[in-house]
């Protein structure tokens, strides 16, 4: 059984969780550039994907891919902050870490551009007749 003090402490734990990953979000917009341009473009994708009337499995799928791509960024800001602590100096190992991660945000992106020809493509292409 838990006491009333215990679930406070569950619930100010759970809460300063919270506090620490929307610092990591917070940091991210702050500063990195690629991040930002990212979430401008999918705050573009979902602004045109209600204007052309995409269906609420689509609008998910589409909210999934931004998502992904989002998080491959932030992995990637992670990744090159640990090879830097870890790696302050030049090593290929390091290079190599942060060349795989800034590829997976690059694999990411790509994809997100097919998922956006699927959704957009038919409705554009009507829109012209």
């Amino acid at each position: 059984m838990t006491t009333k003090s215990q679930t406070g402490n569950m619930l100010t734990s759970l809460l300063r969780s919270f506090r620490y990953a929307a610092s990591g979000v917070a940091y991210c917009f702050r500063t990195q550039r690629n991040l930002r341009i990212h979430a401008a473009a999918a705050a573009l994708a979902l602004a045109a994907g209600f204007h052309l009337g995409l269906s609420g499995a689509e609008l998910a799928v589409l909210a999934l891919t931004i998502a992904a791509v989002l998080v491959a960024e932030m992995f990637n800001t992670a990744v090159e902050a640990l090879v830097d602590i870890v790696s302050p100096g030049y090593h290929p190992l390091a290079k190599v870490a942060k060349d795989v991660a800034a590829g997976g945000v690059l694999v990411t992106a790509l994809m997100s551009l097919v998922v956006a020809y699927v959704l957009f493509a038919p409705r554009i292409l009507e829109l012209g007749r």
